[in-house]
């Protein structure tokens, strides 16, 4: 595994409904960004379907099995360009009957894993999808340790720390960020970096899917909480960034040797945190 890895994430539009569109949309971005020695790239949540459905039912023709035709084509190209991807798509799971709205992460030898999206919001398509069970994971590749969630999964600090205490050296975060989201770009995502003392990559879209305005301004960060790259919230685009995983690996902030130093997973009290679990399983005491 290398020390530093370079990443694009690669803002664009997907069209709603035309999967073969935006399946092209993704090789071919995916090549340009090979061509500028990306090691990992990242699109956006619903890449490959669109988001703004009326119902479960409309959605169905645009839901793909994982593996399937779309992400053997994934898988070709990531053979093809010798890098990693993680592109954001609608999954049916036929054998369960279950609906997710899921991100997949492929490299030169397969599909690694996929990931089902935790918490769902009243919006879009995820109002007519079933949640993800999971256990939270994360994929140890070439390109560093990797932990996957999606949008608004980011607004819930349990799933960023759970990876995190797994080993997640880099945070992947496709969404789709739509107007009056505006605080997650600018303050949550850099929080959850900072935090965890963990490199994020958060990649949405931009344009305007029937009548939902979409923010853009994906963003770059370091284990230290600093943006390194951002775009537009208007612009299909592609951002890149170089990030040393040593940094996601080091847990300690030492401002001052001896006398200033912080361990934000060293410092944490885990024996004082069970109510959280007792909380949640009776409501009551709340």
């Amino acid at each position: 595994m290398n020390d530093k890895v370079k990443i694009a994430g690669i803002q664009i539009d997907p069209e709603i409904m035309n999967i073969e569109k935006n399946l092209r949309k993704i090789l071919d971005q995916s090549k340009i960004a090979v061509e500028n020695k990306a090691d990992l790239i990242v699109f956006p949540e619903c890449a490959l379907s669109g988001y703004v459905y009326a119902s479960r039912e409309e959605a169905l023709p645009y839901m793909v099995t994982v593996p399937g035709p779309q992400t053997d084509k994934l898988v070709e190209c990531a053979k093809e360009l010798d890098v990693h991807m993680v592109v954001g798509l609608l999954e049916k799971d036929p054998e369960q009957d279950k609906y997710y709205n899921s991100a997949v992460l492929v490299s030169p030898q397969g599909i690694i894993g996929t990931y089902r999206k935790t918490h769902l919001p009243f919006l879009g398509v995820d109002r007519f999808l079933d949640p993800g069970d999971g256990p939270l994971r994360v994929y140890n590749t070439r390109v560093g340790i990797l932990g996957i969630h999606i949008c608004y999964d980011c607004n819930f600090p349990e799933n960023a720390r759970v990876m995190t205490l797994l080993g997640a050296e880099i945070l992947i975060l496709p969404t789709n960020w739509p107007n009056g989201r505006n605080k997650v770009p600018e303050f949550v995502v850099n929080t959850r970096a900072y935090e965890n003392k963990v490199a994020v990559v958060a990649v949405d879209r931009v344009g305007n899917e029937r009548g939902t305005h979409f923010i853009g301004t994906s963003k770059i960060i370091n284990a230290v909480g600093d943006t390194l790259a951002e775009a537009s919230g208007d612009n299909e685009e592609i951002i890149y960034a170089e990030i040393d995983l040593n940094d996601s690996r080091n847990k300690r902030y030492v401002f001052k040797p001896g006398e200033f130093e912080l361990d934000f997973i060293g410092d944490r009290r885990p024996e004082l945190y069970g109510e959280i679990k007792e909380l949640y399983n009776d409501p009551e005491k709340i």
